[in-house]
């Protein structure tokens, strides 16, 4: 009878019940069917033991990091560094809205962060500069998806902590992954660029006014550098290197930026502290889903459903692709990783798929997820942003998930482009 936990779960997400209450209403009311009271007390009770870990606090440090950033006008001065490097093309507002992504990556690791970041900066300028708002609201989507892909993410500290993977061997998997989904969109936007005559944002700027406005990004651009560098050089484990971040981003927010005043810092701690909470229920509610997933023995029986199809491991990752995707449209990264990594990690691994490569293969699938309709958590918070509806952006970022897409299977089917830099500092084998 547990076996239907996962049916009755996707009917209460359908019915407009929040993820977390699904995630623990459906496995608590079939236990209480089946006569377990037990377990449903173990179940409730690993809501707790699944978000008390030490690794995990990396998550709320990384979303404080990006808070300060944000609100010490760190944003501003990556935007305006990304349009002294790519403003003077055709569609320039548009390649800056990308590049601009890239880099905010590498301070928050959240979607949601770089969506309301640069959103609210950017999608107000292209509306101005005469692309329509959906577009503009569409383009911001799309590209803030690379944001949990390159480095830091918290979606692949999910990942390591459920399946006893490396922090930094996922780390450093996602940086050519990321930096080809933003190399994909800009292709994108240059093909669009010269069909619909995009404008160019800026002229061209000089060498000594790019180098003016380099320095001026040069501390926020340094925060990746501090985080991969200590955890490379093993100075500090990768929730240490999270308070690192913060620490960084306060000392120049106030200091040397000066762009941040103590007044702010409350609100920042407020914001940071909703956000991460959000995202810890949602771990513990998933880990304690995890347990009815074990007890239900859903994993032997989907293994050998999915073994059943084939055992030729490249159709198999076709397939999965195709189930993430799917999933990706519906549930949050997070606890789809905590739900399915268990479960379809096991399976690959056992094929010969590295576990590193399979766990990128999952996180930019399910990453992508968030800027796809009909749930894509990113496209509410740009329709928010932006005014506009959600299905009008949905409409106008299909190209754009198309390139997305196709990132996925490159990444899947090459496994070098994810895992050279790992085997090139011996972190994978």
């Amino acid at each position: 009878m547990l076996i239907w936990f996962l049916p009755l779960f996707l009917a209460f997400l359908l019915l407009g019940l929040p993820v977390f209450f699904a995630l623990l209403a459906a496995p608590g009311l079939l236990l209480w069917l089946n006569g377990q009271e037990r377990d449903i007390t173990l179940l409730y009770r690993n809501v707790y033991n699944g978000m008390d870990s030490f690794p995990l606090m990396a998550i709320p440090f990384f979303m404080l990091a990006g808070e300060l950033m944000n609100r010490g006008g760190i944003t501003a001065r990556l935007v305006e560094f990304a349009q002294a490097m790519m403003g003077h093309f055709r569609g320039g507002l548009a390649h800056v809205n990308v590049l601009s992504s890239m880099l905010f990556a590498g301070l928050s690791g959240s979607a949601v962060a770089d969506t309301s970041a640069i959103g609210s900066m950017l999608i107000p300028a292209m509306e101005k500069q005469g692309y329509s708002r959906r577009f503009s609201a569409a383009i911001t989507a799309a590209s803030s998806v690379i944001g949990p892909i390159i480095p830091p993410s918290g979606i692949m500290i999910i990942y390591a902590y459920v399946m006893g993977e490396s922090v930094a061997a996922l780390f450093l998997a996602g940086i050519v992954p990321g930096i080809m989904v933003g190399v994909g969109l800009m292709l994108v936007i240059s093909w669009m660029a010269d069909r619909h005559d995009f404008p160019v944002a800026t002229r061209r700027y000089s060498w000594p006014e790019r180098g003016q406005a380099s320095l001026k990004a040069f501390f926020p651009l340094m925060t990746p550098v501090i985080i991969l560098g200590g955890i490379l050089g093993g100075v500090f484990t990768p929730t240490e290197a999270a308070a690192v971040a913060v620490g960084y981003a306060i000392f120049i927010g106030l200091f040397v930026m000066k762009s941040l005043r103590l007044a702010d810092l409350p609100d920042v701690l407020a914001r940071a502290a909703t956000t991460s909470a959000v995202v810890l229920l949602l771990v513990g509610a998933a880990m304690a889903f995890k347990t009815v997933v074990s007890l239900s023995h859903a994993p032997e029986t989907l293994a050998a459903m999915i073994l059943s199809v084939s055992d030729n491991p490249l159709i198999l990752l076709f397939l999965i692709n195709l189930l993430l995707f799917i999933v990706g449209m519906f549930l949050d990264a997070g606890p789809a990783i905590i739900i399915l990594g268990p479960i379809l990690g096991p399976i690959f691994i056992s094929m010969g798929i590295d576990p590193v490569h399979f766990a990128i293969i999952m996180s930019v699938n399910l990453t992508v997820g968030l800027a796809t309709p009909p749930m894509g958590l990113v496209l509410f918070v740009a329709s928010s942003v932006s005014g506009e509806r959600v299905e009008s952006i949905a409409r106008a970022i299909i190209p754009f998930l198309l390139v997305e897409i196709a990132t996925i299977f490159l990444v899947t089917y090459i496994p070098a482009i994810s895992m050279t830099i790992p085997r090139l500092t011996g972190f994978v084998d």
